[in-house]
């Protein structure tokens, strides 16, 4: 045994002694040279808005604006004749802006491992102890107009060819080269010889969404609506930004309802565990039950609402899409033998039963527990379980007692969560609508045109939302926080996702125009952008 363990030492020392000419060594890569194909890009001009900026985390900031997808393809240009890419940098990094000295946008979103969710800057600085940095960029300090990037956070599509619109933007307002100026005409005097036009539209959607379909922020109709109609202002924005025969990049619209800002907080997060809700479901059922049997009554029991003591139970929502039940609950409870009884539970006299029945009619007229089909926002999970203090006030005021008007202004719970909470299904259905009508308009203006080629954004963010895409070995998904795409606002991207995003635009340019970005190796690397930005990022 010794003697071949001998042998065996030996064989070993002889192959690490082998002449270094006998190794075989890995053939050095040579990548070809690169090439612009038919682009012109001396004079890049980028035209959006949030995406465009590099709004990250609820707020646009210097580091944010640094690794906007523009600044990244701006890198990979200069390589091909590319010019300096200037950008309207803020003056700090906590994501806020003024007007007049006051915080128009607030500070931007952090995540560190001591928060449960993501949380604003300023709050984090306080939990500290420590000074809160301020917001020092003002939108009425002009930093004039002479610049590459004219990405505006908010911009809908008909804000970019709105004179005047600098009065509606604090970001545009800094930017504006006069008071009447437009953001398409201000993005020309730059004589643009290649462009990116990106997530037109979307904004015309998200604002709907971001408001629950609460008819605050209306969609922005398709067609027929003069002056800010979609699809005639996309076409206005094409046929200039290529009237000096500048070639460029398109994108299509995204489906909102695929970011995280909609799909994070579940329909169902009431916790029979939690200390501060498990012991009153007796209670709640207990009174729900009372309004239960008037549902029935009326052949509505699928709006019944019963708490779960075994599983997490769903919230309960205002569906201004049901049949308005209000007078007939209130009509059914007085009418009822047991309703008086059930006042005086309350600790009320019988008297004021025709109270207690026109409250319940009134909250509970078009409610239900909310399914799997519905969205709630992402703010609605830091109220979810909170006293409403307001609706405390209106019930004392109509003769409740403190403690009893407390018990029915639970958000989510006793009362109803509002429409800007929640995006019912016909709300959704609402937004894939537009979207739609949205994307066949982008896709027709960009198949009638040389000079364009299209980025499928909606094919692309669908993909990170439902498999998630492989970039350099990161599996890229919709997950917030921990997803590497999407930033801690659930909406916007974070750097590593605006690189992935600066790598499709080159790879479309390339097919379109016969460049070579991707070939020689002129594209983002995952490992240069981060996910996260520090809280205290100077």
């Amino acid at each position: 045994m010794k003697i071949k363990y001998i042998y065996l030492f030996v064989l070993v020392l002889g192959c690490f002694a082998c002449d270094e000419d006998d190794q075989i060594l890995p053939e050095e890569v040579i990548l070809p040279e690169l090439t612009s194909g038919s682009a012109d890009f001396s004079k890049y001009v980028a035209v959006g808005a949030s995406f465009t900026s590099g709004f990250t985390d609820g707020g646009l900031f210097k580091a944010s604006q640094e690794n906007s997808f523009p600044n990244i393809l701006s890198k990979a240009f200069a390589n091909a004749g590319g010019g300096t890419f200037t950008q309207p940098l803020m003056n700090d990094n906590t994501g806020g802006i003024l007007v007049g000295g006051i915080p128009a946008s607030g500070y931007r979103f952090v995540f560190n491992s001591s928060t449960a969710t993501p949380q604003e800057l300023d709050a984090f600085f306080t939990d500290l102890g420590a000074p809160v940095p301020p917001i020092t960029t003002e939108a009425g300090i002009s930093v004039g107009s002479d610049f590459n990037n004219f990405g505006i956070p908010g911009a809908k599509s008909w804000h970019l060819v709105t004179p005047g619109y600098s009065t509606l933007n604090p970001f545009y307002a800094r930017i504006a080269s006069s008071p009447t100026a437009t953001v398409i005409n201000d993005a020309m005097a730059q004589n643009p010889t290649f462009f990116t036009l990106s997530e037109i539209g979307g904004n015309d959607v998200l604002g709907y969404a971001l408001s629950g379909g609460d008819g605050s922020n209306p969609i922005t109709p398709s067609a027929g609506a003069v002056g800010i109609g979609f699809d005639e202002t996309f076409e206005a924005l094409v046929t200039t930004l290529t009237s000096g025969g500048a070639k460029g990049v398109v994108t299509n619209v995204p489906y909102t309802t695929d970011l995280p800002h909609f799909t994070t907080v579940p329909h169902n997060p009431l916790d029979p565990t939690n200390p501060d809700f498990g012991p009153q479901i007796p209670t709640l059922n207990g009174i729900f039950s009372q309004l239960n049997n008037v549902y029935t009554f009326l052949g509505s029991p699928e709006r019944s609402i019963v708490f779960s003591t075994t599983e997490a139970s769903a919230v309960v929502i205002r569906d201004e899409s049901l049949t308005d039940l209000s007078a007939q609950i209130s009509d059914n409870l007085l009418n009822s033998q047991t309703f008086t009884v059930f006042v005086q539970s309350l600790g009320l006299p019988p008297q004021a039963a025709p109270l207690v029945a026109g409250l319940l009619g009134t909250t509970y007229g078009q409610t239900r527990q909310a399914t799997a089909g519905d969205l709630l926002v992402l703010p609605s999970s830091s109220i979810i379980g909170t006293v409403n203090t307001d609706n405390v006030t209106a019930l004392v005021t109509q003769g409740l007692s403190q403690e009893l008007a407390g018990q029915f202004s639970v958000e989510g719970i006793s009362l109803p969560l509002t429409d800007k909470w929640v995006l019912l299904p016909s709300e959704q259905a609402e937004i894939k609508a537009a979207t739609d009508a949205y994307n066949t308009t982008i896709a027709s203006i960009t198949a009638s045109n040389d000079n364009i080629v299209l980025v499928d954004l909606n094919s692309i963010l669908t993909e990170v939302a439902n498999t998630g895409i492989n970039f350099d070995g990161f599996n890229m998904t919709a997950d917030l926080v921990t997803g590497g795409s999407i930033g801690l606002d659930g909406v916007h991207l974070t750097a590593r996702g605006y690189a992935l995003m600066a790598n499709k635009f080159l790879e479309a340019i390339d097919d379109a125009f016969g460049s070579n970005f991707m070939e020689s190796g002129n594209f983002a690397k995952a490992n240069d952008y981060p996910t996260n930005y520090s809280p205290t990022l100077q």
